[in-house]
């Protein structure tokens, strides 16, 4: 059994429901090999502890494996608990960036709980690892584990990454498709699809360039595209989201796909991130990004000012951020992005500059994020001395624990919600300068974000006269076109 974690933070959940594309990966490598896999996404189901055991009790699972980022890994273990309390015997493996990097901190609170963890790239060291045990082999051959004996953690040699990620099978008929929409999108069905994996970047608050060791590997071009298609015909999948750090980073690969996408008539919107510099670099073919049906860019701006964006390590100019969501605005594609704040020389007055700045460089989706402290982060030793929160759970991105120097946490989490209002209300009452169908998309995510997401209690409040107006009116015409 492959199960989800069910671990939620009101972020992702509020813009749709959203499956766990490496468990369709590691299922398909599993059942290629003679296993019979289990995708039970509980997290997506919203499904507690209670019904989670229910399941594993009718399932009876030889092994049960759960996946977790930092925020994630109390659920995870609780799972893992779980699973442990229904049949002792039963093997229990995690994988993901967290267990890869703290796997000595996991196994000395929670020995009892975890049998293996899994490092980096599951597909071929869950397989290699089931095989060992079935065959009653030498467990110290298998790459890319971790497993105690004589009361110590064993951490075998790392197996190098996968090269040719097209030859990966994938269990899609596993997924209970009905469940997974986009909520701006009416009628949709959506699909997390990777078209590569990897990231070159070195940003010192990330994790994705230690997990993959600023490694990049993409899938070809008509390898994707027929995926897309296949899902299309297959599932009625209708948009997805590319799970990929950075889909663009190979120019000639990227513009074939765009190409393939446009040539054969896909018809998939497609929800991705990427870089503020491909996106700059890509400037000569963003008619191909539109007619391919790009719908949603995120790029990861994080900051307003060359100080942080250094700190950061960002490798970008302050100046780039803005031409960069200003083109893909120019192409009515949605632009969205980030900012961390709560570092600790952060201020009131200075993460409310940045809401000004957010505002001048006018993405249509901006998010106000607080600084997690992971622990195998490059930036970790600056926020270590200001971390004023242990629970890991805390550390999603919404709740403040790095106390800054002149705030208190209860500061921060003040200012992070009067950000994203401020911004959202601002944005709001400057509608009329978007084109129509940005107008109805920035209604629709205003709503979802005021009912749905971790911001709803900072959303509340009274709504200017102007904007009552415009969702009144926007009302009337969709009743009455």
């Amino acid at each position: 059994m492959l199960i989800t974690p069910p671990y939620h933070a009101g972020v992702v959940e509020s813009a749709g429901v959203w499956l766990n594309v490496g468990f369709v990966y590691i299922a398909g490598s599993l059942r290629a090999a003679g296993y019979d896999p289990v995708y039970y996404d509980a997290m997506s189901h919203w499904h507690k502890l209670e019904t989670i055991g229910k399941r594993i009790e009718a399932e009876k699972p030889d092994v049960v494996a759960t996946t977790a980022f930092t925020a994630g890994i109390v659920d995870a273990l609780k799972v893992l608990k779980l699973a442990k309390e229904i049949n002792p015997n039963v093997i229990t493996v995690i994988g993901n960036v967290h267990p890869t990097f703290c796997y000595e901190e996991l196994f000395r609170d929670h020995a009892a709980t975890i049998d293996y963890i899994v490092r980096g790239e599951g597909e071929e060291t869950l397989v290699d690892l089931l095989d060992t045990l079935n065959a009653e082999g030498d467990i110290s051959k298998v790459k890319s584990i971790v497993y105690v004996a004589d009361g110590k953690p064993v951490v075998t040699p790392s197996r190098g990454y996968i090269k040719d990620l097209d030859a990966l099978p994938l269990a899609w008929d596993l997924v209970e498709w009905p469940i997974y929409t986009y909520r701006a999108m009416e009628g949709s069905r959506l699909a997390i699809v990777s078209s590569s994996r990897g990231c070159s970047q070195q940003c010192s608050f990330c994790s994705q360039q230690l997990f993959w060791q600023r490694n990049w590997r993409g899938r070809s071009p008509e390898n994707f595209v027929g995926e897309l298609e296949f899902l299309r015909d297959t599932y009625g999948v209708n948009v997805v989201m590319l799970s990929d750090e950075t889909p663009t980073l190979d120019r000639v690969r990227w513009e074939n796909i765009l190409d393939m996408l446009i040539e054969r008539k896909v018809g998939t919107k497609i929800l991705m991130e990427t870089r503020v510099d491909d996106i700059l670099r890509d400037e000569d073919i963003m008619e191909k990004y539109q007619k391919a049906l790009i719908d949603h860019i995120y790029v990861g701006v994080e900051a307003t000012t060359q100080e942080a964006l250094d700190i950061f390590k960002k490798d970008i100019k302050v100046e780039q951020s803005k031409r960069a969501l200003d083109l893909i605005n120019s192409y009515g594609i949605i632009s969205e992005t980030s900012f961390v704040l709560g570092m600790p020389d952060d201020t009131k007055e200075s993460i409310r500059k940045t809401v000004e700045l957010a505002q001048y460089y006018n993405p249509d989706l901006a998010f106000f994020l607080a600084i997690a402290p992971w622990p195998y982060s490059e930036i970790y030793p600056l926020l270590k001395p200001y971390v004023a929160v242990w629970d890991y759970s805390k550390y999603n991105l919404v709740e403040p624990v790095v106390k800054p120097k002149a705030m208190t946490l209860d500061e921060v989490r003040t200012e992070l919600g009067l950000a994203s209002r401020n911004f959202y209300m601002n944005k709001l009452k400057n509608l009329d300068k978007l084109p129509p169908a940005k107008q109805e998309f920035m209604v629709k995510v205003t709503k979802i974000i005021a009912n749905n997401s971790y911001l709803k209690e900072h959303m509340k409040g009274e709504m200017p006269e102007e904007i009552k107006k415009y969702f009144e009116q926007h009302t009337d015409k969709k009743q009455n076109p």
